[in-house]
């Protein structure tokens, strides 16, 4: 048996545990945060499952060399084999290893009884069950240790927490209960008052640019049941998405929405400039400006006007309409068309991106609509969808989706920091951080499609 595993097996402890899940797929930064989170106060040291799936059990023993004394915890998802599962991880050095509570029953005695062979406890991990408080209540007769409340990656992308199950499962278990999903310093106080015995944070520790203070912040809010303020590794709703949408750009956007294209050849008028807000949707033929200076009057503050002027000119926006939209409130313009006056419009400081500048425009006949769907570079645009702009282009938030890809951002924007700190305090390149030559596609073949 390894470290302090027998101080988990129930509430019996007298100080809240803190454990660093470390999701990392590359083992050399997995090791350095660690250390850097275990001096900032963390008590248990997770080999989380990308980890595991990348470097294999590699990663738990590299772990326990390296913390000799620490609850090494292997988290397997396992969802069957669990005796062979269990055994290996052990034998690895795990202190527990984690069982998905959607598996078979039988599967998780497997893992209990491979456990207690092999010196090892088992957390069954709630993720996606559809009774998890059922669960609870039967896990101990099970045999698990421990129950992991978790809210799963993707669910905190749609702005979702763990933080109102473990109240509700704390009144039925005495079990260890970990609870794990978006746990932060300002979260983490409420995690331990709802009942947690261990709280596990990944990227407020991970992708923190100073991982050891990172945890130190967490370890004092723990302690002191005290929040602990922070500007990232947030996770918003609706309510919070203008805010969000302003702390990051349209290229994390991107990133975090599987690399979606801005809207082609529409540029700024300016360097620096950003906009976001819902969208006022205009379709008009080219040169016809009256139904874009409708839509002034018809836009809320905050909202971006985005116009469908068939991509050509004449202009359909110049500097008096800048000048009524600024005095609406309106967050900026998206022209596909042709604009005019744009030294006024820089003057007066309304955001615009437009596929053409021209000189002349055209006459107000009234052709078009105002808040129907428009198609821009070949993408859908609704009245509602949220727009961001910046200097490298004009991204689109399906109303719908406009959550979950504010917070899909915010996570690309934080893994970021904490690449580029690991460049500048190692004074070493992108490539070699990020171990770019292992993960280059080799030669191999693909499916026989007949």
């Amino acid at each position: 048996m390894h470290g302090a595993w027998g101080r988990c097996r129930i509430r019996d402890m007298s100080q809240v545990k803190l454990q660093v899940a470390l999701d990392f797929v590359e083992l050399s930064r997995a090791l350095a945060v660690a250390q850097a989170a275990v001096a900032g106060g963390a008590d248990y040291v997770e080999a989380g499952t990308p980890l595991i799936k990348s470097e294999g059990l590699d990663a738990v023993r590299r772990l326990r060399e390296a913390f000799p004394t620490h609850t090494i915890i292997a988290d397997l998802k396992t969802v069957d084999a669990g005796r062979i599962e269990t055994e290996a991880a052990a034998k690895a050095g795990a202190n527990v290893v984690t069982v998905l509570g959607v598996a078979s029953e039988s599967t998780i005695r497997e893992c209990v009884e491979a456990g207690r062979h092999y010196g090892c406890l088992v957390a069954v991990d709630l993720v996606n069950v559809p009774d998890p408080l059922d669960l609870a209540r039967r896990a101990e007769e099970l045999g698990a240790s421990w129950l992991d409340v978790h809210c799963a990656i993707d669910a905190q992308m749609q702005g979702l927490d763990p933080l109102e199950l473990l109240r509700r499962i704390r009144m039925v278990t005495k079990l260890t209960l970990a609870v794990a999903g978006g746990i932060n310093s300002e979260s983490a106080a409420a995690a331990a008052e709802a009942g947690a015995d261990v709280i596990i944070v990944g990227g407020a520790i991970t992708k923190a640019v100073d991982p050891r203070k990172a945890a130190a912040d967490i370890r004092r809010a723990i302690d002191t049941r005290k929040p602990v303020a922070t500007e990232l590794f947030k996770r918003v709703s609706a309510g919070d998405l203008r805010e969000a949408l302003g702390k990051v750009r349209t290229s994390n956007i991107s990133d975090g929405a599987h690399r979606q294209p801005s809207l082609a050849e529409l540029r700024p008028l300016g360097p620096g400039q950003f906009a976001c807000g819902p969208a006022v949707t205009v379709r008009t033929v080219p040169g016809d400006w009256a139904k874009s200076v409708e839509a002034i009057d018809m836009a809320r503050s905050g909202d971006v006007i985005v116009i469908d002027a068939a991509g050509r000119p004449p202009a359909v926006w110049g500097e008096l309409a800048s000048e009524s939209a600024l005095n609406k409130g309106v967050a900026g313009l998206v022209c596909w068309g042709a604009v005019r006056d744009t030294a006024d419009i820089r003057r007066l400081g309304l955001p615009v991106w437009t596929r053409h500048v021209v000189s002349h425009a055209g006459d107000p006949h009234g052709l078009g609509e105002i808040n129907q769907p428009i198609e821009i570079a070949g993408q859908r645009i609704r009245p509602g969808d949220w727009i961001v702009a910046d200097d490298d282009g004009v991204i689109v938030l399906p109303r719908e989706r406009a959550v979950e890809m504010a917070n899909r951002a915010a996570d690309v924007l934080e893994a970021e920091n904490r690449t580029r700190a690991e460049i500048r305090d190692g004074h070493s390149t992108l490539a070699k951080v990020i171990n770019l030559l292992r993960w280059e596609k080799k030669g191999r073949g693909g499916p026989d499609v007949g």
